[in-house]
C-alpha cells in the first residue's frame, strides 16, 4: 500500500495524469535519460495521429541538403510486416520496411534509409554501417524521447490543429497538447493561402509559440502524374477525363478537392491510411474503374499508395491497365526563413 500512494504521489504520476504517457513520464521526470549523438539530428514529427504531410516536410529538408551533406534517414517504418531494424536496398519491399521510407528513398538513392521501433538503437545501427553520414533526419520520432535531437520540428495541420484537437480515443492526439513546448519549430501544414500579420498573430497565440520558437507555413504543390511502372510516361489531368482515385491516406480530401477542379469526374475510392490491398480489393477496383462508360478515363493514386498497388504489377498488366500516380511537395510562404533556420542549426552544431 505505501509504494502504491508513493507512486501516487510521484511526479511520474502527476505527468501521467496530464495526459503523457508512462514511458514519456519516465523521461520528463529525468529517470530516463535521452541518448545523444555527436552529428546533427534533426526530428520531424506531430503530436496526431497522420494527416500532417511529414514526408513530403522531410523530402523537402533532404532535397535542401543531399548535395552538400551525407544524409541519413530513420524510420519506424509503420504498418510494415516486419520488425527490428532494417536498411533500405533495391531488394525491400513496402511489406519489409513500409510504404513512406519506400517513397523516399526512390526519390534519393544516394541517401541511407533504415527503419526500427527503437530510433536509439537504430540510429548507431545505421552510423556504424556509415560512418561518414554527417547528419540524421529523424521521421515521426517527436514521441520518441529516447534520442535528443538537437532540432524538433513540429507539424500541425491547418484544418486539424492541436489547440482544437483531443487525446486518444476521443480525438487524434498521441499526447496532450503542451507537448508542442520541446518543438523549435512549428509549422502550420496545407494552409489555403498565406496568411496575413494579423491571422499569423491568432495563429501564434493559439499555439502558444514561446520566444524560443518559430512558426512557419506551409502548403502542399501537386505535380504532373506519372506512369507507376514506366515513371518517365507523363500525364496530364483534362476537364474531359474521368478519374477513379485510389487513396489510402490521413485527409485525402486535399487531394480529391485539387483532382475534382481538373477533370470531368473523380470516383474516389478511399481506405485507411497505410491500408496494404489485398488481390480481391485490386480486381475489385480495376473492375469499378472498367465499368466507366468512357475510353478517356484514368487510374490515379498517391505516391505512398503507389508502393503498396505496386505489388499487384502483375494484375494491371493482366488486365492492360496503366496505374498512375501523382507527385506532391512542400511550398514554404517563408521559404528563405525556414531554411535560415535549418542552415543555422547545421551551421552552429557542437557536440
Amino acid at each position: 500500500m505505501k509504494k502504491i500512494i508513493a507512486f501516487l504521489l510521484s511526479p511520474i504520476s502527476m505527468l501521467y495524469g496530464m495526459g503523457v504517457s508512462i514511458h514519456q513520464s519516465l523521461y520528463y521526470s529525468g529517470f530516463f535519460k535521452s541518448v545523444k549523438f555527436s552529428i546533427p539530428i534533426i526530428n520531424i514529427g506531430n503530436l496526431s495521429v497522420g494527416g500532417t504531410g511529414k514526408s513530403p516536410h522531410i523530402e523537402y529538408i533532404l532535397k535542401m541538403i543531399h548535395d552538400y551533406l551525407e544524409v541519413g534517414v530513420i524510420s519506424r517504418g509503420y504498418r510494415r510486416k516486419s520488425s527490428g531494424y532494417i536498411l533500405l536496398d533495391p531488394s525491400k519491399t513496402v511489406e519489409d520496411v513500409g510504404d513512406e521510407p519506400i517513397q523516399m528513398a526512390r526519390k534519393f538513392p544516394n541517401e541511407h534509409f533504415a527503419v526500427s521501433e527503437s530510433r536509439s538503437l537504430g540510429i548507431p545501427k545505421l552510423l556504424s554501417q556509415f560512418p561518414n553520414i554527417q547528419v540524421i533526419l529523424m521521421d515521426d520520432g517527436f514521441q520518441h524521447l529516447e534520442v535528443k535531437a538537437g532540432l524538433n520540428i513540429l507539424l500541425t495541420e491547418y484544418n486539424n490543429p492541436f489547440f482544437k484537437d483531443f487525446l486518444l480515443p476521443s480525438g487524434r492526439l498521441r499526447e496532450w497538447r503542451f507537448g508542442s513546448r520541446r518543438a523549435q519549430i512549428i509549422i502550420v501544414t496545407k494552409c489555403p493561402a498565406e496568411p496575413s500579420e494579423a491571422e499569423e498573430h491568432v495563429w501564434r497565440k493559439n499555439l502558444g509559440i514561446k520566444n524560443n520558437q518559430q512558426l512557419f507555413f506551409s502548403t502542399l504543390e501537386y505535380h504532373t502524374a506519372f506512369n507507376v511502372f514506366d515513371p518517365n510516361e507523363k500525364f496530364h489531368l483534362s476537364p474531359t477525363m474521368h478519374v477513379t482515385l485510389i487513396s489510402a491516406v490521413a485527409q485525402s480530401s486535399y487531394l480529391v478537392n485539387y483532382i475534382e477542379d481538373k477533370v470531368a469526374t473523380v470516383l474516389d475510392i478511399n481506405y485507411e491510411d497505410h491500408h496494404f490491398f489485398s488481390k480481391d480489393e485490386v480486381l475489385s477496383l480495376i473492375e469499378k474503374h472498367k465499368a466507366k462508360n468512357s475510353t478517356n478515363k484514368i487510374i490515379l493514386t498517391t505516391e505512398k499508395d503507389a508502393t503498396r498497388l505496386a505489388l499487384f504489377k502483375h494484375i494491371f498488366e493482366e488486365h492492360n491497365i496503366k496505374l498512375y500516380a501523382i507527385p506532391i511537395s512542400v511550398l514554404f510562404y517563408k521559404k528563405e526563413a525556414f531554411e535560415h533556420e535549418i542552415k543555422t542549426y547545421l551551421l552552429d552544431f557542437k557536440v
